[in-house]
């Protein structure tokens, strides 16, 4: 089963001293190569900062562009993992291990692969 771990510490990790945010990335590449390791790694990648997101809206046909994120938080959006899990608590056990959910959270979903989505051809 597939699971998207979304990193929700943007904000927090902009405010890291320059050691704190090498030591953080360390953690990543730790963290990344024991999910590879294990078995659980499927993607992940950062995001750019949310300074740079245009967030679309579609209302009545019309297309609205707005600049930045949809709503100003404290953690946003600032990357992701899709993992292989067998289940909810095995992937909360990985996901766990994210050192973002240490200063910000992680939000875990599942990805959907029921038959409708899959003849999407997702």
């Amino acid at each position: 089963m597939k699971f998207l771990c979304l990193i929700c510490a943007e904000k927090v990790m902009e405010q890291l001293t320059e050691a704190d945010a090498r030591e953080q990335m360390q953690e990543y590449v730790e963290f990344t190569r024991d999910v590879k390791r294990d078995g659980h790694f499927v993607s992940a990648n950062r995001l750019k900062p949310a300074a740079t997101a245009v967030t679309i809206r579609v209302r009545d046909g019309k297309v609205s562009a707005t600049d930045g994120p949809f709503a100003e938080t404290k953690e946003q959006l600032g990357g992701y993992y899709v993992i292989e899990a067998r289940d909810m608590n095995e992937a909360i056990r990985v996901a766990a291990k994210i050192p973002g959910a240490r200063r910000g959270c992680v939000e875990l979903r599942p990805v959907a692969d029921d038959p409708q989505t899959l003849a999407l051809g997702f």
